[in-house]
């Protein structure tokens, strides 16, 4: 069983700026994600994640009500953290293809350092199934859009941009699971890998291939 430890004043959920209520609902939160990424929703307790916050139980209380609750926020913190990464990486490219290293290329760190994201988010299956399908939808709507103004701009070939950001979506989930959390030394739990260049590389041939212009349905069915 992992140590669980206590969430840093430095964890980007606890900035300085808040209140100092908001930095003990903060630092809740982060001691929440480590509990149920190390031991499970089910093994999970509010006293367990009190004790990784260092607050008192009463305190917990005056910020959620439940375990679910919590465990339905750190999803949701979860994901906005994730999207608000993959969309300051992929913004600066200047064509969608660049877009799609620089925001996979970003995803991948983030769950490297992050590795709760897959841990949590599988856990909802569950859990919480309304909690993992916001989650999906929520990074494929943004995905969607992006693809469907590449398209319209020519960078994209005939593909439904819907069909497209959930089939990258899952190229991204299935090919960090692979490297980020089983890579060779990779223990079950333990610290996290990272995507080998060269597989970062194939995976964005494969990506560029499927997306590249002048490729039609027809085609691609051929």
């Amino acid at each position: 069983m992992s140590t669980i430890s206590q969430p840093s004043e430095s964890d980007p959920a606890a900035p300085s700026r808040l209140t100092k209520g908001e930095r003990t609902r903060a630092r809740i939160l982060v001691a929440a994600e480590r509990v149920f990424a190390d031991l499970g929703f089910h093994d999970a307790s509010i006293v367990k994640i009190t004790e990784a916050a260092g607050v008192g139980q009463g305190t917990f209380y005056l910020y959620f009500t439940s375990k679910i609750e919590i465990f339905d926020e750190v999803v949701e913190d979860l994901n906005r953290r994730v999207r608000h990464t993959m969309i300051e990486a992929s913004s600066q490219a200047g064509t969608r293809i660049e877009a799609e290293r620089a925001g996979f290329r970003a995803f991948f760190e983030f769950t490297a350092e992050h590795p709760a994201l897959y841990r949590i988010v599988r856990q909802a299956e569950f859990v919480s199934p309304g909690a993992l399908r916001l989650h999906y939808t929520r990074i494929v709507e943004g995905y969607r859009d992006g693809l469907a103004k590449a398209q319209a701009a020519g960078e994209v070939g005939d593909i439904d941009p819907e069909v497209a950001a959930w089939a990258l979506m899952g190229i991204g989930e299935i090919v960090g699971m692979r490297w980020v959390l089983w890579g060779p030394d990779v223990a079950p739990g333990g610290p996290t890998s990272a995507v080998p260049p060269e597989v970062f590389d194939q995976a964005m041939t494969f990506i560029e291939r499927a997306l590249a212009p002048g490729r039609t349905e027809e085609e691609g069915r051929s």
